[in-house]
């Protein structure tokens, strides 16, 4: 599974600000994508993607919840974020009702992933 994380990626981009001001002190960590929407995926939330589509179009399913959530017609890859707060984790499984193996998303993760294989999701703190 591909996986990139939000939290490197802000990193990322926090790095190269200082770089670009030639010198600078980061007095502060920055905060969590979780604190705030990410292309439509509320805080709080763990947020799937329709198939084959960019981020800016929006999340076609958003989990709220802790429980289990069975899938239907998730095939192919997907954006999948985990913008959960409090370390809520995602979980990605290949069975349903939670079964099978599970991959863990933990908060701010952002995976391109093949939901073929998956049959449920859950949301647990």
């Amino acid at each position: 599974m591909s996986r990139t994380s939000l939290r490197m990626k802000f990193a990322t981009m926090a790095a190269a600000g200082v770089m670009a001001l030639g010198t600078g002190v980061l007095a502060a960590s920055p905060a969590s994508a979780s604190d705030q929407t990410f292309y439509g995926c509320y805080s709080g939330n763990a947020c799937i993607w329709g198939a084959g589509a960019a981020l800016g179009t929006g999340p076609t399913h958003q989990y709220r919840n802790a429980g289990t959530y069975n899938l239907s017609g998730q095939e192919n890859y997907h954006y999948v974020a985990n913008n959960q707060t409090k370390g809520w984790k995602f979980k990605l499984c290949t069975g349903y009702n939670g079964s099978g193996t599970c991959y863990t998303m933990y908060q701010d993760d952002l995976w391109w992933t093949n939901l073929t294989p998956i049959n449920s999701v859950i949301v647990t703190p």
